[in-house]
């Protein structure tokens, strides 16, 4: 396909090659068009000899071609990082000046834009409002990531890695939908770690591969995703938060403060169903004697928590007990399965419109994802089989989809994005 690699003047620009190499590699014919300011970061020849196509910033060059209205009128994807706080102001009120500019006009396709800025300057009044402006235009702008910019400085504003951004743009390149915009979702991804002492913990074998596919694949869908990652070693995705948890209790504690205001809340993490009683405060040595044996308690529910919640809420509004001023000055509205969801004030807690669920299974597996799925109060549960060398850890993945009052879905073995994209059609049917 034909991608349009725009490059603005921050000192990001650099990582762009990064991103240009991802695209050629994987076949995809690129056209760089940087800015004037760009090419004082990183000059034309480069983007040249990477991408095997000539470069300019201006529109008068090889006029004869047109080249301010072929270029985005003949591309499959026109994707700008970075994208600077300059870039994005021209964009959304369509000024033109230069080539990139003029192509961001023509373009017929979708259009990325991965800002690296100050953080200053990104969270100025008019970024946000030249951001919400092309959001609102079909734009995807990826939220920058939170790190360490030019100088000293350190807080969002940061170019995401050029990886993530390539996979969002490979997603959006796919064709998925925009059915998950303006969503607020909630995923939780990798496995919980439950201290023994300061050495030793109770975990299990989640790598987080499939939260972080279902983080990715709904922010190219359109969503806002914070993405509560227990251990995990993978890079964030590109346009998420990412809330860093290790035990059960701190999952418990992230989901909950992030649901307050979600359409939807996906239990992918593995957390720990035990904890140890008592946590030694010391590393317990080896001696000739047995070890005493670790007595365990049970961690907190988190996603049967989330159903009890809802559940009590629809309750408490279908009997009457819970008026608009008790809600926070709220209001009911109808769910298409027949629940209600409370549009509500300020300092009021909420709960999400749809509860998704995950359950790993050695043995009887749909016996025992069915009764999860009752006894847990959530809409749908994904239902894995794990063991040697299945799910855990593998880029691969295959599942049952359990979805309450209605048939299951099976999802055959493939890329853990087509599991992820699968339930992201059944939670959009749900939110309607």
């Amino acid at each position: 396909m034909k991608v349009v690699l725009g490059v603005s003047g921050g000192i990001a620009a650099y990582k762009a090659c990064e991103l240009l190499r991802l695209f050629t590699e994987s076949g995809h014919e690129v056209r760089v068009v940087p800015t004037r300011e760009a090419l004082k970061f990183v000059g034309a020849p480069t983007w040249a000899a990477l991408s095997g196509n000539p470069v300019s910033a201006e529109v008068w060059d090889d006029v004869h071609e047109v080249p301010h209205v072929r270029i985005g009128k003949q591309a499959d994807l026109v994707v700008v990082a970075p994208a600077t706080a300059d870039v994005l102001a021209k964009a959304a009120h369509g000024l033109a000046g230069d080539l990139l500019t003029n192509t961001l006009l023509t373009a017929t396709c979708p259009v990325v834009f991965a800002p690296a800025m100050h953080t200053e300057m990104w969270q100025h009044p008019a970024t946000r409002a030249n951001v919400a402006t092309l959001r609102e235009r079909g734009a995807i702008v990826i939220d920058p990531a939170v790190g360490r910019l030019t100088g000293a400085d350190t807080g969002p504003g940061r170019l995401p890695d050029p990886a993530e951004i390539f996979q969002v743009c490979l997603r959006v390149l796919r064709g998925r939908p925009r059915d998950l915009a303006e969503r607020k979702i909630v995923v939780s991804a990798g496995g919980t770690r439950e201290a023994i002492d300061p050495v030793r913990y109770l975990g299990n074998r989640s790598s987080g591969l499939q939260g972080y596919a279902l983080a990715r694949t709904a922010l190219a869908r359109g969503a806002e995703v914070t993405l509560v990652a227990a251990n995990v070693a993978l890079p964030d995705p590109a346009g998420a938060t990412v809330v860093r948890v290790e035990s059960a209790a701190q999952m418990r504690e992230a989901v909950l403060a992030a649901s307050d205001d979600a359409d939807v809340v996906v239990m992918a993490a593995a957390v720990a169903d035990f904890r140890p009683a008592a946590r030694h405060e010391a590393k317990i040595k080896k001696t000739d004697a047995e070890p005493e044996p670790i007595r365990l308690v049970k961690n907190p529910d988190i996603l049967a928590e989330l159903g009890r919640r809802r559940q009590a809420r629809d309750a408490a509004l279908r009997a009457g007990e819970a008026d608009g001023a008790a809600l926070g000055g709220g209001r009911p509205l109808p769910h298409s399965d027949g629940s209600i969801r409370t549009e509500l004030g300020p300092g009021s807690e909420a709960y999400p419109l749809v509860i998704v669920g995950f359950a790993a299974e050695t043995h009887d597996v749909l016996a025992n994802g069915q009764a999860k799925l009752a006894r847990k109060g959530c809409d749908l549960l994904v239902v894995n089989r794990v063991g040697e060398g299945l799910a855990f850890g593998t880029p691969d993945n295959a599942a049952t989809v359990l979805v309450a009052g209605a048939e299951p879905v099976e999802v055959p073995l493939g890329p853990k994005e087509d599991v992820a994209d699968a339930v992201w059609d059944l939670v959009a049917a749900r939110l309607g």
